[in-house]
């Protein structure tokens, strides 16, 4: 009977991670937000200057000032935005924001459910390992094939990230 308690709080703690990420997927995607709008307001402020690499001697330094320095670029891009589409913006980031913080959570119990399954049937260490690379690795996988089977139903010629892709790859060239 303990192993088939293990075994279930291992599946369902990879549900747990499973489940958000592909809710975050479905809800991020059904939000209206203005992309052209928002990746012309990035393209039109300029880029930060990387931190110096000497700060890295000092991580926590070089982190702090290189967050500054994202921070100030995603401002000047915002300040180049309508109200609607800053509050498209800042809405989206919030509930991606919200989604991670949920997904993190459930991957942390997930990883100590796969200890825990680990240590019950004495598997060597490195088996713990590959379920905590492969486990993640599966729920991406079924997210992606799900929402491009969702595409296909709907009838769309191709995903929306494939199209954006195609469109940024496009411009480029």
């Amino acid at each position: 009977m303990e192993l088939l308690i293990l075994w279930a709080g291992f599946a369902g703690a990879w549900l747990l991670f499973a489940g958000p990420v592909y809710q975050a997927s479905v809800e991020l995607r059904e939000e209206e937000i203005d992309h052209d709008a928002i990746e012309s307001a990035a393209r039109s402020v300029d880029k930060p200057k990387p931190v110096s690499a000497w700060w890295w001697f000092i991580p926590p330094v070089a982190y702090i000032l290189t967050q500054r320095n994202q921070r100030l670029y995603r401002d000047a891009a915002l300040e180049r935005l309508d109200a609607e589409q800053r509050e498209q913006f800042v809405g989206f980031t919030q509930k991606a924001r919200g989604w991670l913080i949920v997904a993190l959570g459930a991957f942390f119990i997930a990883v100590k459910e796969t200890w825990e399954l680990a240590e019950g049937y004495h598997w060597q260490t490195w088996w713990f390992w590959v379920l905590v690379v492969v486990m993640p690795l599966g729920s991406l996988v079924f997210t992606v094939r799900s929402m491009l089977a969702a595409e296909r139903k709907m009838g769309h010629e191709r995903p929306a990230a494939e199209h954006n892709l195609k469109k940024r790859f496009d411009s480029d060239v």
